[in-house]
């Protein structure tokens, strides 16, 4: 037979772990589902990864990394894009390469030539520009009415591990050569 003081501490231990399940989802780490090919081939349709969404309460995104944020021109979605220039840098695509403040970006994670002449875009403060790393196939920053410039309130937190399908789990990469 089943104790009444059993029944209490199981209720305790269940109230505890929703009360943690509930601190971390809101403060530290969340869940998130790539939805499409634009960050191929870094990461791919229907992997599953986390997302530290406690990290830019202590810095703002720097450049390469991969964030979740929601979009201007799509409030309830959420998209996955890499940090690509930071506030008051001009960015320019010319000739399938991307220019930071005229300095061509080096950009190993790229399979396929950008195709198209973009920019030049003047990132305000308080803001960050972003691309998919499938840049063929990526609506990012270079749609201005749809995503434009992702404001740092918009930001989810920073991409930091796969974690599904467990054969391809791995810590995200995010600089280059690391």
């Amino acid at each position: 037979m089943i104790d009444s003081g059993d029944i209490k501490e199981f209720l305790q231990s269940l109230v505890i772990a929703a009360i943690l399940a509930f601190f971390i989802i809101t403060f530290i780490a969340q869940s998130f589902v790539v939805d499409g090919q634009s960050m191929e081939p870094t990461l791919h349709d229907g992997e599953r990864l986390f997302v530290n969404k406690f990290i830019y309460r202590f810095h703002p995104p720097e450049r390469l990394d991969i964030i979740v944020f929601k979009p201007h021109g799509a409030p309830r979605n959420k998209f996955i894009k890499r940090v690509i220039g930071l506030p008051g840098e001009t960015i320019y695509i010319h000739n399938g390469r991307t220019f930071v403040d005229g300095e061509p970006l080096k950009e190993d994670y790229i399979n396929e030539k950008m195709q198209g002449e973009y920019g030049p875009y003047q990132v305000p403060e308080g803001h960050v520009f972003v691309m998919g790393d499938n840049r063929n196939h990526s609506a990012d920053s270079r749609i201005p009415s749809y995503v434009g410039y992702v404001d740092y309130k918009s930001i989810s937190g920073k991409a930091f591990w796969v974690y599904w399908p467990l054969n391809k789990m791995r810590v995200i990469r995010h600089k280059e050569n690391t």
